[in-house]
């Protein structure tokens, strides 16, 4: 583990501050003092970078694939020591950590095998039309390439999986664009070990001095600086809605504003229609005790709000809701800070009009730090109407059961929720089609329309769509899961009249990975 600054695949000391990460659970500091970066950091960083670009950007699609299939490859090969050190920075269990490991892996070797497959550049070309009346048509052709060096900033809780290797970094490095990250401050022993799996990729495929840098803080100076810089292209941020917000006016207040995609939060809203929960009250209510409290309700998918139809049913689905709430132990939050944010958000919540507990974990261990017990409460459909601030994420093992009193005030609570990352509807049978109006106005308000599921657990895919309309992340029309992530990172570019010797390989004439249309719209090949 090495504990300075990685700037182009090089390991940079710094002088002055340092600091190290705590174990959550027992509070204590851990081993490794790791160098805060500096202004001079950043700025080499970043000319690294810009200067890696011009040579990264053309590296072919075999060397590029053989690149991210030996980052994973690094990464695996560390084994217990990576999952050992995640578990003690962030409190979460080894099967949970020994999964994330999994999917980092498999993420970086997804977007190999799009690199090399290669249809997703989208080339699309338009033949000239020499004699076409009155005016000729000159040969045009589209496709996509790499926008420029990218930041990203690791994710408190997903330490590897949206972290410095994770699928920000991937989708980024498939595309052509080089990385700088942003080590999260309460992961640096696990970013070291993944950085050194990175530069050890970078060294074995000759990949260009700049194409990979990290940088530590425990602040929001590098933060700031690496996001104003000019070569800075994009960024790509998982966290907290002030957060995002900050990083989206500090982009658009550059001389060239740039994009940010962040993922800021949601509360992932549960519909329970009335047969559902008529038939499967139990079943239901033991489902999502589970699904609120899965890793101590740190996911952005946590199901956070619960809306039902006042119906007798419905007191069986909060009688078996509250009994198994009540006996899920405590568990460890990411942080200190996360969880003294929980504690009084929810403490908040709780002095709101209206609001009741409907069940409260008290099974405490004592022994360990920040332990978080699950909470959910409950609340009447027009008192949830009145107060905004009961429309807020509150991040952890906490969610609101809000009870309509009519499927028309339903509509009233929908109508106010705000974009969201999930929607999930219970339904039993076809009771769903007897919904129209209701499914409509749902797929407004998502990025992903989940049927009797649970929102926890995001599958990595070239179908997936993690991310939804504002304020859950800040371009609804970008997944930063899945293998169309690539998208937020590069643009199109048209070439006019160019002999085709002289084009990229996927614009020339005979590709099969072009498309090839014609002036009335149908689509043919060569």
């Amino acid at each position: 583990m090495n504990e300075n600054n990685i700037i182009g695949a090089t390991y940079a000391t710094s002088e002055g501050k340092s600091f190290s990460a705590i174990n959550p659970s027992t509070g204590l500091m851990l081993e490794g003092n790791f160098r805060v970066a500096n202004t001079a950091q950043v700025e080499e960083a970043l000319m690294l970078a810009e200067s890696a670009f011009t040579a990264y950007k053309n590296v072919d699609k075999a060397s590029k694939a053989k690149f991210l299939r030996t980052i994973a490859e690094e990464i695996t090969a560390l084994g217990e020591t990576l999952v050992n050190r995640a578990v003690s920075e962030s409190g979460l269990p080894v099967g949970r950590l020994q999964g994330e490991v999994g999917r980092t892996v498999g993420q970086l070797n997804l977007f190999a095998k799009l690199v090399e497959e290669g249809s997703w550049v989208n080339a699309i070309i338009d033949h000239a039309l020499p004699e076409r009346q009155p005016l000729p048509r000159p040969d045009i052709r589209r496709m996509l390439i790499p926008i420029g060096p990218v930041v990203v900033f690791g994710a408190s809780n997903f330490p590897l999986a949206f972290s410095v290797a994770g699928g920000d970094t991937a989708s980024a490095l498939a595309s052509g664009c080089p990385v700088i990250v942003k080590a999260h401050p309460a992961h640096l022993g696990t970013s070291a070990l993944v950085a050194g799996a990175i530069v050890q990729a970078v060294a074995k495929c000759g990949m260009p001095k700049g194409v990979f840098s990290m940088l530590y803080d425990d602040g929001y100076t590098i933060g700031e600086q690496l996001v104003k810089h000019p070569f800075t292209q994009a960024v790509a941020f998982t966290g907290s809605f002030r957060g995002g917000m900050a990083l989206m006016k500090m982009a658009q207040e550059r001389e060239k504003p740039i994009p940010v995609f962040a993922e800021m939060g949601s509360i992932n809203p549960i519909i329970f229609l009335p047969q559902a929960i008529a038939t499967k009250a139990e079943e239901l209510a033991h489902k999502y005790a589970a699904s609120i409290t899965l890793g101590a309700g740190q996911f952005c998918t946590n199901p956070g709000l619960l809306l039902a139809i006042e119906s007798p049913e419905l007191d069986k689905f909060k009688e078996t809701l509250a009994n198994a709430i009540s006996a899920i132990p405590s568990a460890t939050m990411l942080t200190s800070g996360i969880y003294q944010n929980y504690n009084t958000l929810s403490e908040e919540v709780s002095q709101v009009k209206g609001i009741k507990w409907l069940a409260q974990a008290n099974a405490i261990n004592g022994d360990l730090q920040n332990q978080s017990v699950a909470k959910v409460a409950v609340v009447s459909g027009a008192d949830f109407l009145a107060n905004p601030k009961l429309h807020e994420e509150i991040f952890g093992p906490y969610s609101l059961l809000v009870v309509a009193e009519n499927s028309s005030q339903l509509q009233d609570i929908i109508q106010t929720i705000g974009g969201q990352l999930t929607v999930t509807v219970m339904s039993e049978n076809q009771e769903i089609a007897n919904y129209p109006a209701l499914v409509s106005k749902l797929s407004e308000k998502t990025g992903r329309l989940i049927l009797n599921g649970v929102p926890t657990g995001v599958e990595v895919c070239a179908a997936m769509q993690h991310g939804g309309p504002f304020p859950a992340t800040s371009d609804s029309r970008f997944t930063s899961v899945g293998s169309t992530a690539i998208y937020r990172f590069v643009r199109p570019i048209a070439f006019q009249d160019w002999d085709d010797s002289l084009l990229p390989d996927e614009l020339k004439q005979g590709n099969p990975l072009g498309i090839f249309r014609l002036i009335d719209q149908t689509y043919t090949k060569d």
